[in-house]
Order: C-alpha cells, then sequence, then structure tokens
C-alpha cells in the first residue's frame, strides 16, 4: 500500500505484575473515535486508559470524507490544521445520470468560515495524527496497543479481561467506553444487537494510485456507461489515490469481487486507462442501524459500535465525531463528581442525531437501490426529469451529505434571531477582529454577548464580540443585539436580546441537568 505503515510499541502494563487502581475512564479501540474522546477527557483533565488490540493505524483509507463541524472538533483536539494541509479540500458535488450531469451543490457558498464544507482525507492519516496528539498527554493518556479485551463484567463500576503478548489481567473503570467499531466485541459481550434494516446490495470499494487530472470535488453518476445499469462514485485523496465506489447488486460473490483479475478491468472503464495501482479493495453491505440505547450503566457505546450507516453522505466518521462532542465534557464532567444522570443527555441526543443519519442514509439507499415497483418508478422519474425540469433535481439523492445535527432543545429562544443559530444548532462560526469565533468558545459554558455589554453571572465564562458583518448575518439577522448562552460541546443552548442574569443563571443551570 502507498501508506507506510509503523506498529506502535507494545509494552507490558502494569497489572501484569500487581493490581491496578480502578480507572476512571478505559476507552476500547484506538480508532479516530476512541482518540478523540481520549484527547478530549485529556483536555479536560481527565485521564484515560485506552487498550486497542492491534498495534498500526487503519488498514485501507476506510473514512476518508471530514465535514465542516468534524474539522472544528479535531481542531479543537489539536489536529484540523494538520488534517486540512494534508487534505484535499472540496465543497461542490456533482451528479450525473448516464453522461449528463442532472443536479449539483455547493456546501459552502459563503466565505468567512475557519474551516471548509469538507476535506478527503484517508483515515490513516487521522488516526496518525491523533496518536501523536495522544502522546502529548503522557499523565492523561495512557495507549495500551496489543491489548485485547475477552471478557467484561458490569455492575456499578466495570470489570475487565484483557489480553496481552504476555498474558492476562484485570482493568477496573468507573466508566468504559467501547469505541471498538461496528463488529463490537464489548457490544457483544453485553449480548446487544442493532436494530435497524440491513439492504439486499452490495458495493466494491478500491482505492487507486493514479496521476488524474479530475477536479477536487464529489462524482456521482447513475448509471454511467462504464458501468450499465449501477451506480458509481469517484473521491480525489492526497498521495494520487482516488477512490472509487461501484455498485455490484446483492447477488455478487463479495469474496470473488475483492479479486484483482475482477477489479482491474471494472476500474479500467471507469478511468479510461490502465495506468493505475490498486491500493486497497474491500465490498461491502449497506447497513442502517443502532442500538436501541448508547448507555449501559457504567457502558458507553460511541461511534460504529452505537450506530452504522451506509457510507454515501459520511455520516459514518463525522457522526462518530458527534458523539465524542456529546459525550466528552459530560463524562468529564462526572469524572469530576457531577451526577452521573447528565450521561442520560448524552443518550437522548445522540440517538436523535444517530436516527437522522439514519433517515438520510435509508432514503439515500433506497434511491440508489430501489425496489421493484414504487421505488423504482419514482427513482427512473426523478432522473428522466432532472436533465429537463428545474423542480426535480433536488429530488435526486446520492448522499446526502453529513452537517451537524440540531437538537430539539426548549431553552428560551428569541424568534427574531436567525434560525441558523436557534437552540439545539452548533453556534456559528464567524471571522471575528482578531481570529475566529469558534476559537474563542473553548470547551466550557460561555455566555456571548453581540453588540452589547455581557451580563455578570456568576461562574459563566463572559465573551463579548463587536459584530462583523458575517457575525451580524449569522447572529443578529436584523436585531441589533443579542445574547447566546452555548453549551461546552458548542451548541446553543439559549439566545435573548436581552435578558436578566436570573434568567441567564436558570438556562445555564438546565445545561448541566438531566433534561433537554
Amino acid at each position: 500500500m502507498a501508506y507506510d505503515y509503523q506498529p506502535f510499541p507494545y509494552t507490558a502494563p502494569p497489572g501484569l505484575t500487581a493490581p491496578e487502581p480502578r480507572h476512571k475512564v478505559v476507552i476500547v479501540g484506538a480508532g479516530p473515535i476512541g482518540l478523540a474522546l481520549a484527547i478530549d477527557l485529556a483536555q479536560l483533565g481527565v485521564p484515560s486508559v485506552v487498550l486497542d488490540d492491534n498495534n498500526v493505524v487503519s488498514v485501507g483509507s476506510r473514512a476518508i470524507c471530514w465535514s465542516k463541524r468534524a474539522l472544528e472538533v479535531l481542531d479543537r483536539l489539536g489536529v484540523g490544521q494538520r488534517c486540512v494541509e494534508k487534505g484535499v479540500v472540496w465543497k461542490v458535488g456533482r451528479t450525473l445520470h448516464r453522461d449528463a450531469e442532472v443536479w449539483n451543490f455547493d456546501l459552502q457558498p459563503e466565505p468567512g468560515h475557519k474551516m471548509p464544507a469538507f476535506v478527503n482525507l484517508q483515515q490513516y492519516y487521522v488516526e496518525e495524527y491523533l496518536v501523536a496528539r495522544a502522546l502529548e498527554f503522557p499523565g492523561l493518556i495512557d495507549l495500551r496497543w496489543k491489548n485485547k479485551v475477552t471478557g467484561l463484567a458490569s455492575g456499578d463500576h466495570a470489570v475487565l479481561t484483557v489480553e496481552t503478548p504476555d498474558g492476562a489481567y484485570r482493568l477496573e473503570a468507573d466508566h468504559l467506553v467501547a469505541c471498538d467499531g461496528a463488529k463490537s466485541d464489548i457490544r457483544g459481550m453485553l449480548g446487544l444487537d442493532f436494530d435497524g434494516e440491513l439492504f439486499e446490495e452490495r458495493f466494491l470499494i478500491a482505492d487507486i494510485e493514479m496521476t488524474g487530472d479530475f477536479p477536487s470535488e464529489r462524482r456521482f453518476w447513475f448509471e454511467p456507461p462504464f458501468h450499465a445499469g449501477q451506480s458509481a462514485l469517484l473521491h480525489k485523496q492526497p498521495d494520487h489515490i482516488y477512490r472509487i465506489d461501484l455498485q455490484l447488486g446483492w447477488d455478487a460473490d463479495p469474496e470473488a469481487e475483492r479479486q484483482p483479475e475482477r477489479v482491474i478491468p471494472r476500474i479500467e472503464k471507469a478511468v479510461g486507462h490502465r495506468d493505475f495501482r490498486l491500493d486497497w479493495v474491500s465490498v461491502y453491505t449497506f447497513q442502517c442501524r443502532r442500538l436501541a440505547r448508547f448507555v449501559h450503566g457504567p457502558v458507553i457505546f460511541c461511534g460504529d459500535s452505537a450506530h452504522i450507516v451506509s457510507p454515501f453522505g459520511a455520516r459514518g466518521g463525522n457522526g462518530g465525531l458527534q458523539d465524542v462532542d456529546a459525550l466528552g465534557w459530560r463524562l468529564a464532567a462526572v469524572a469530576k463528581g457531577h451526577d452521573p444522570a447528565i450521561l442520560n443527555a448524552y443518550d437522548r441526543e445522540r440517538q436523535y442525531g444517530a436516527d437522522e443519519n439514519l433517515l438520510n442514509s435509508s432514503r439515500t439507499t433506497r434511491f440508489m437501490s430501489p425496489a421493484p415497483g414504487a421505488e423504482r418508478w419514482f427513482r427512473d422519474a426523478v432522473l428522466a426529469l432532472a436533465g429537463k425540469a428545474a423542480f426535480a433535481r433536488p429530488l435526486v439523492n446520492s448522499g446526502r451529505l453529513s452537517v451537524a445535527c440540531t437538537y430539539p432543545l426548549t431553552g428560551p429562544d428569541d424568534p427574531a434571531l436567525p434560525p441558523a443559530a436557534r437552540p439545539g444548532a452548533v453556534a456559528p462560526d464567524a471571522p471575528l477582529a482578531d481570529g475566529w469565533l469558534i476559537d474563542r468558545l473553548g470547551r466550557e459554558t460561555v455566555l456571548l454577548a453581540i453588540g452589547q455589554p455581557a451580563p455578570r453571572v456568576p461562574g459563566l465564562k463572559a465573551l463579548s464580540v463587536e459584530p462583523t458583518p458575517e457575525v451580524r448575518a449569522r447572529y443578529l439577522g436584523g436585531a441589533t443585539r443579542a445574547l447566546y448562552l452555548i453549551r461546552p460541546d458548542q451548541i446553543v443552548a439559549a439566545r435573548w436580546q436581552t435578558a436578566a442574569p436570573e434568567a441567564i443563571a436558570s438556562a445555564a443551570a438546565v445545561i448541566w441537568e438531566d433534561r433537554t
């Protein structure tokens, strides 16, 4: 493969020679989600142990499309800028029917954002950067490679049996966070399973290395000339790597379709030449499923261990980082003595976020792989009309790309303020005279005052900013001033044009309670 895999060193854990004290947090899985959570906790002063049964970053590019919100989270963790600099920045998507464009979109039509709409970057690079960042917290993050969890008991805390090259040991944790992916061993040990749909469709996914002149944009084909009757997707990645997805049909043999003698002719037709090298190949099946609950006593599920979606829409890894965003500050508070009931709010909100992703992903899958009858008739009619009638073009569904979830919060709201910054939404970024608003919000509850002094509220950080044109458009609309209460995950909790300190304090208290 093009990526130079370097094994991480295994070190015999202390539990092999003497019992370890109970840890506050143990994270299983050192992929992007587990590493991001460990760093988030470390930045909040909470130690964790991260266990992984492997000793290298992910094999194959896997998740490659990182959304604006995911990049903002990664930036807060200390690796976002590195991802942007290495990755392929894009914002335009084009959808074609056969060889004619029928729909296109611009995911960031206005300037004034620190992070781009999307960056294509192989998952192994994101993991590499996160591992390097985690190693900057030696007293707070204990990374243990080649440590496989083989047993789990849970009551008021979690008790793990961990197998290493030197034998097994026992580990206790106040909270265990399962970030061990779609085939989660932790989920299996608790006897839990997903609810949802398994779609009878298979796709070939291939990374190829080639020198090409394809633009930095997403391209999706329905029934392309080079793959008749099916669909295809092309994404550009760093290092001259291109991602190609080709629909195969449910009857395709996954093992046979992975073989180079099957893959290479298909890729030749797609790119129009033979000057390429296979880097990584896989065959996958669509799934849109999740756990009924993400919190099970001391065991918490995060990322693909909690929910899985089809890859069209880039909602897997991006949804997992939104899990981290919602969990980290709450888990840190519990580790410092806060009521554990606050974790129920993580459960509710991320179930809501997962359901939104599942709904969008399921609709895309049905449009791409319609069942005979009404679904097929609708899909074919939309594609036939889209090239001629503007009203049909937005109905073409090749994947509704991941955006930040807006939670159904019921905090105080002034509807005269712009709807994009309403309670439940991520606070929009905007340029300030001396930097970016997103950088000033941090990881604590903030009272943002725009066009007026911030009222003094005990225990609450106040941030006053002068309205730049972007701040005015995104936060004020037609108003001249506003107050925004923003949670530690940069979600708007409440907003007013003016408010008394007592009302602000009351709304801030709700953030730390077991209710939305």
